[in-house]
């Protein structure tokens, strides 16, 4: 009865395939941990942009030029509208991820789109408050004060719109190829990003609209 001896040659096949099975899964994993680490720092240098407008806001939020104060031009009651838009998003989009944990696309899906509608309904009456101050007059060179608020509200609505637009994309992309590795990390990834423009609007509704009408 002959032997069959595995020599160095017939085990070499299965030594590399499991090898670049290894180096492939590690691979991804730096890419992955290289992808979030660099969202993160963009998230940090927004922070430092936001910061220093809301600085400058500080600076020049008095200076009215004998021109409407805040209590003359903000409907708060919109406003709040607005404010709970954008933090109902933000629980939308928290109801979506956990649908990804759980691997459900559709119902994934369905909570980015109703994600995506609030977002909408956000730049809409944010709009419209705009267009409502340049029809009276209070535009950005009507004074300091407006042209910081008109800055730095215009900023954050300005990352609302782009976080919206990636939105859509994003939906297209899991509907082309589901919930692959990259689409998850892509959900996650915006999902910060979202979180952040609430966080950033909570500064802007308190520290712009609140304290200007009752201050």
């Amino acid at each position: 009865m002959s032997s069959t001896t595995l020599t160095p040659e017939t085990e070499l096949p299965e030594a590399v395939y499991e090898y670049e099975i290894v180096e492939d899964h590690e691979h991804h994993e730096e890419h992955d941990s290289g992808s979030m680490l660099g969202f993160w720092l963009y998230l940090m240098s927004d922070c430092l942009i936001f910061g220093i407008l809301f600085a400058v806001h500080a600076v020049v939020g008095q200076k009215y030029a004998a021109g409407p104060a805040p209590a003359d031009l903000f409907e708060l009651d919109l406003i709040l509208v607005a404010t709970f838009m954008l933090l109902f998003s933000s629980i939308t989009f928290g109801f979506a991820v956990l649908r990804m944990f759980a691997n459900d696309l559709r119902g994934m899906t369905i909570w980015l789109v109703v994600t995506g509608l609030f977002g909408l309904g956000f730049l809409g009456l944010e709009i419209k408050e705009f267009s409502h101050l340049i029809h009276i007059g209070a535009g950005p060179s009507s004074s300091a004060f407006l042209s910081s608020f008109f800055v730095l509200v215009g900023t954050h609505g300005l990352h609302v719109t782009a976080g919206t637009i990636w939105l859509c994309v994003l939906i297209a992309q899991l509907h082309m190829k589901g919930l692959t590795a990259a689409n998850q990390r892509r959900v996650l990834c915006l999902s910060l990003f979202w979180h952040f423009l609430d966080l950033i609007w909570i500064g802007v509704f308190s520290f712009v609209y609140l304290a200007g009408v009752l201050l």
